[in-house]
């Protein structure tokens, strides 16, 4: 039998992180208690609002917004350090949040958010939420850091995508973390693979590049490099190697450098200290930037939760021991 008090661990993922908020909804209709929260990028956005009270509203503005809304907000700036500058989102933020500190909440929370020049982890359990949230939410190179106490802040993705250290110690019947960076449609290996430098004809090497690149890329973008190297197996573009493919934009870049190595760390981390339970979104849900589809990644939220619920204690009734091995839906 296991008690209702859980202790909920959000992951990082962009756009993805919607999905964050259908698994609150299900937790709250099925009589569960988040007795504390931690979230990295979106989890410590969607967490925050949730501590606060004001997740509902949210949503109610977020499944709403348009893709022309959503360029609209991000307020694009090709100067400095990030693409995109979040001031009008923050302003809207700001007037859900009115200027409540972490440490009234009645949630204990904690963001994360990682510090550039320390190389280590900040976890922010005190002073106002919007600085926790903008600080963790900060995606290298798209968008814009800030300063705190001398800090230069990033996503605390960067170290900790899916935090599970600071809801560990809490008073909770379970612990629950939402990972966004599963995988999906094709196989992952920790081991490094050993390659030859030298180009090799198409026909060689075009069936892997199928079977690996499916999950990773969109359908028409796998079809467009299959089609062009498919017309000839003579010698490609370049004696010693072949360009990116056509199309494949700067921020199409760190979005899958982003993935790839926020995949691998969760992997280590959640090894290191496992959930009771575990929901898997995969990472080619939605792209990470998709923030126009929040009502089908709310959706795809409520139902893998509802399935890892399920699966982890079925039809048991409320009491007050706590399974040992719960089983985690990947």
């Amino acid at each position: 039998m296991v008690g209702k008090r859980v202790a909920l661990a959000l992951g990082s993922g962009g756009a993805r992180g919607y999905a964050h908020i259908g698994a609150i909804d299900v937790l709250t209709e099925r009589g569960y208690e988040v007795v504390a929260v931690a979230g990295s990028s979106m989890g410590a956005l969607v967490g925050g609002l949730h501590a606060a009270g004001k997740l509902a509203a949210y949503t109610d503005w977020v499944t709403t917004l348009n893709q022309r809304d959503v360029l609209r907000l991000l307020d694009v700036s090709l100067n400095g350090a990030g693409v995109m500058r979040l001031e009008r989102v923050l302003a809207r933020m700001t007037d859900y949040l009115d200027g409540v500190m972490i440490e009234d909440l009645p949630i204990p929370y904690t963001a994360v958010a990682t510090d550039l020049g320390a190389r280590r982890e900040v976890w922010f359990t005190s002073g106002p939420l919007e600085t926790a949230i903008r600080a963790s939410i900060a995606i290298p190179a798209m968008i814009t850091p800030i300063m705190v106490n001398g800090r230069l802040l990033v996503d605390g993705g960067v170290l900790n995508p899916v935090p599970m250290e600071p809801v560990m110690g809490v008073d909770a019947d379970f612990t629950m973390a939402i990972n966004l960076s599963g995988e999906k449609n094709h196989h992952v290996g920790s081991s490094p693979m050993r390659e030859s430098a030298a180009q090799r004809p198409p026909h060689e090497w075009l069936d892997r590049f199928r079977r690996s690149a499916a999950g990773v890329w969109e359908n028409d973008f796998i079809t467009s490099i299959l089609s062009r190297f498919s017309r000839s197996d003579e010698a490609t573009d370049h004696p010693l190697y072949d360009p990116p493919p056509a199309g494949l934009s700067i921020a199409d870049v760190t979005w899958m450098s982003l993935d790839a190595m926020e995949s691998l760390i969760t992997r280590y981390r959640l090894a290191a200290l496992p959930p009771d339970v575990l929901v898997t979104v995969a990472g080619d849900s939605i792209k990470t930037m998709d923030f126009h589809r929040a009502a089908e990644q709310v959706e795809l939220g409520r139902a893998l939760t509802e399935a890892a619920l399920d699966d982890a204690f079925g039809d048991e009734a409320v009491g007050d021991e706590v399974p040992q091995d719960l089983p985690a839906l990947t």
